[in-house]
């Protein structure tokens, strides 16, 4: 049995077609969260968290992103893996439903520390166009106005921000979305990844 009914997906796989972008509100399971949670607090705690890089050549450069985090990984995180299950259905309805040639995934953890941002930016560039879907989920506890965070999207028809509350996803086409995460006033957090696809093959209807 899957996470979500296949009406729910196809709801949100039309969004995502329609608009290049999908904010889905209470994504994770209560149990789900409560766990994703602990696993981020455990991995702040023991200071398991790297400054971010830019581009292929690893680079920091804190004039553009000021953000920490904590790369995944399947056989060593397995506290995770019903969340990577998740990660998994998703896939599986891009690709029946999108004709996209999905085949993998990345996920990090990541800290914004008060003062911090990642100026404007595409997650697929030369060296990374294997990105085809952006997937976020913030883990914010009690955030409210004035925190800052926010994610600014850069569209044609009007600029516009998604405030980082606890559990809402957005999904949104790494080749297509300019965005940029504006200046947190409080530490920000969330679960970050890609959906990623092999060069040979690529869908038609996102695309």
């Amino acid at each position: 049995m899957g996470f979500f009914s296949e009406e729910q997906w196809l709801q949100w796989v039309d969004e995502l077609s329609d608009n290049d972008y999908v904010i889905i509100d209470d994504f994770l399971s209560e149990t789900l969260l409560e766990r994703v949670l602990t696993y981020f607090r455990e991995k702040k705690t023991d200071d398991d968290f790297t400054k971010a890089s830019i581009g292929t050549e690893g680079k920091i450069v804190s004039e553009i992103r000021g953000d920490y985090t904590y790369w995944l990984d399947s056989k060593v995180d397995q506290e995770m893996n019903d969340f990577f299950e998740l990660v998994s259905e998703t896939i599986g309805v891009l690709n029946r439903y999108c004709y996209l040639s999905l085949t993998d995934f990345e996920f990090h953890l990541a800290y914004y520390p008060p003062g911090s941002f990642y100026h404007r930016h595409l997650d697929q560039f030369q060296g990374r166009s294997n990105r085809m879907i952006s997937f976020i989920i913030y883990l914010n506890e009690g955030w409210v106005e004035g925190d800052g965070g926010e994610l600014k999207i850069f569209k044609e028809e009007g600029d516009f921000l998604v405030k980082p509350l606890l559990n809402r996803a957005i999904l949104f086409k790494s080749a297509d979305v300019p965005h940029e995460v504006l200046t947190t006033r409080k530490g920000r957090k969330s679960l970050t990844g890609w959906l990623l696809y092999q060069p040979a093959g690529l869908g038609y209807l996102l695309g």
